[in-house]
């Protein structure tokens, strides 16, 4: 199949992503005919990357200074150390801003090297070649960059666009089923906030997207890059509609603080447990329709992967999880924003509540 673009146009950059597969053997042609050059590299890696896929990019890169740091990603290493341990070797190795870091990686690894490339003499190139499918269809896309501290997740970061994204398929086949569904909890979430005709499509379509038949993967990544690119257009500062895109994340980001950064938990199954809260929350405030809220529900059982906040949380975990709902960066007063659903498609995003009433919300749930 022929590689599918889809130019993303920002305020302070324009730049393509490239759908397709096998794509990454040809990565200095792709580089070229997209007029990004440079004399020299840093490979920023995640040690989980097959290393047959390495020597082909290492191999396309001929005729430059390549330089590799392996970077074993998780939340715990997204941090500022990491990020200085970068920074230290495009300082040793004289980069200039015109050189390029290319991040190999998933979502953690692109947020920690773009967020160092945007320091680096306050901007060099980057480029973006994301390896798993939540990478793909959400950071990859809208130029967030940063680490987590002790005192939550991603409050330390920039907006820094990349020069190029190339998303090739070929990564996702090395990737356990339990990842393809991290990713897909993203896919999900851009058809509910955007897109009622892709949710159906998705519905149809389910067990030939989590099996990656090449087609039918290659345009639900499409369409979902397509929906966070027209809200990301729009608003590249996250100051108003972006702000959707972060529908079950204030839930999903409380979940994820209160067990560590635990493996017990993903990314992508904790943004499905905080869709999962937004939905239940939206119902019960009668802001859903209980037939949205069935059909959804039941789109997510057939993923066949068992996720309920009990089998992660008891009663006692209540006031941690409201600790880091409060924290959250998109909160300005005491209260806590929550992006909800009216229906399919379309969100209602200036919900702003009560500590007290999310307390109420949430103690129902743990103790069912």
């Amino acid at each position: 199949m022929k590689p599918i673009k889809l130019n993303i146009k920002t305020k302070n950059e324009t730049y393509p992503i490239i759908i397709g597969h096998s794509l990454t053997k040809n990565l200095r042609s792709i580089l070229k005919k997209n007029s990004i050059n440079f004399n020299q590299c840093l490979l920023v890696i995640d040690k989980k990357i097959p290393s047959k896929i390495i020597t082909k990019i290492t191999k396309s890169l001929r005729a430059t200074k390549v330089f590799k740091y392996s970077f074993h990603a998780s939340e715990k290493n997204k941090n500022l150390k990491k990020v200085n341990e970068m920074l230290d070797i495009l300082l040793k190795k004289n980069f200039s801003r015109q050189d390029c870091l290319i991040a190999i990686g998933g979502g953690i690894t692109g947020d920690v090297a773009g967020f160092a490339a945007s320091l680096f003499k306050r901007g060099l190139q980057f480029v973006n070649l994301p390896t798993t499918l939540l990478s793909q269809v959400d950071s990859s896309v809208g130029g967030k960059t940063g680490v987590n501290t002790k005192e939550g997740k991603n409050l330390i970061g920039s907006f820094y666009q990349p020069k190029l994204v190339l998303t090739d398929t070929e990564f996702l086949e090395s990737l356990p089923y339990r990842e393809i569904i991290c990713g897909y909890a993203e896919i999900l979430k851009h058809s509910l906030i955007k897109n009622k005709k892709f949710y159906n499509y998705l519905n149809n379509n389910l067990q030939m997207i989590l099996n990656l038949k090449p087609s039918y993967i290659e345009k639900a990544i499409y369409q979902s890059c397509k929906i966070k690119k027209d809200v990301v257009e729009k608003d590249e500062n996250e100051k108003g509609i972006r702000k959707i895109l972060n529908f079950g994340h204030t839930f999903a980001h409380a979940y994820e603080a209160s067990l560590g950064y635990s493996k017990k938990l993903n990314h992508g199954e904790a943004v499905i447990l905080g869709m999962k809260s937004a939905l239940k929350f939206s119902l019960k405030n009668k802001i859903l329709s209980f037939a949205d809220y069935d059909s959804i529900i039941s789109h997510i059982k057939k993923i066949k992967i068992s996720l309920e906040i009990n089998d992660y949380f008891s009663i006692n975990d209540l006031n941690k999880i409201l600790f880091f709902m409060i924290k959250d960066k998109k909160n300005y007063t005491k209260k806590i924003n929550l992006i909800l659903l009216r229906e399919i498609g379309y969100t209602v995003s200036k919900n702003h509540y009560e500590k007290q009433k999310i307390k109420n919300f949430l103690r129902k749930e743990l103790v069912n």
